[in-house]
């Protein structure tokens, strides 16, 4: 995977981070930085021309800014809401909207493998999450954000396909759900795969937290290597999805 240039990661920030744009000369000033190594990436970074616009008066804005609530998400996924929306929604209308952004975001919507059960099953885990922590007393979700299927794709060298996003006041969990009961080495790597992209879209208030779930195993929870570094990632089955958080949020103490 390419990695993202540290300047064009602080020019992504400081675009996303102003109060109604921001023009390069600005950036540039800001950065102390040369003005053409600025207009280089606004200009040619697939990076910027997927998640960046630029005004009539030449000002540059990010469509999903760094801080809560990160409503650009929605122009990007399936499905996004709060955790309050999302609990207080039937399944039906939940599938509606969802289908309705995979269309508008091009989504295949093939069902012959089972896309649709796959929908309903990982939104069946979500579901047992936030009741898992309400049981634990841990009442603080109603304002996470959630997102379905999100994706990344216009560029050739940019694309994100996320399951699941939940979104908390300091961490971004990333999902891949699959509908088995063993790790594979393979689905390990995708799900570690868009962690560098995600961090430069939510910036640096955030730690990106790639979590890969087994819906068909039960009371699994282990850390797995991805393949040829030495990162791991944590990997459970849905009944244990939540000590995935309790390593980061600590709820459980």
């Amino acid at each position: 995977m390419a990695v993202i240039d540290p300047l064009e990661r602080k020019i992504y920030m400081e675009i996303c981070r102003s109060d109604g744009g921001i023009k390069a000369k600005e950036i540039a000033r800001n950065l102390y930085c040369d003005p053409s190594k600025v207009n280089h990436f606004l200009y040619a970074s697939p990076f910027m021309k997927e998640l960046c616009w630029q005004d009539d008066e030449y000002n540059w804005h990010g469509i999903i800014p760094q801080t809560y609530p990160h409503y650009g998400l929605a122009e990007f996924s399936g499905y996004y809401s709060t955790v309050r929306e999302f609990v207080n929604m039937s399944e039906e209308r939940w599938m509606e909207i969802l289908k309705l952004g995979c269309e508008n975001i091009g989504r295949n919507l093939n069902d012959t493998r089972g896309l649709f059960h796959s929908f309903r099953d990982a939104r069946a885990t979500m579901m047992q999450l936030f009741s898992d922590l309400l049981s634990f007393g841990y009442n603080r979700i109603a304002k996470w954000e959630i997102v379905f299927e999100l994706r990344l794709k216009k560029s050739t060298h940019i694309r994100i396909y996320a399951d699941v996003l939940l979104i908390t006041p300091h961490h971004v969990f990333t999902m891949e759900f699959k509908m088995k009961d063993r790790i594979a080495a393979e689905e390990v790597s995708q799900c570690a795969k868009y962690c560098d992209y995600l961090d430069v879209i939510f910036g640096d208030g955030y730690e990106i937290v790639p979590v890969l779930v087994l819906t068909k195993a039960h009371d699994l929870y282990e850390d797995a290597v991805v393949k040829g570094t030495d990162a791991s990632i944590q990997v459970c089955s849905g009944d244990m999805l939540y000590n995935a958080l309790d390593a980061y949020l600590g709820f459980l103490n």
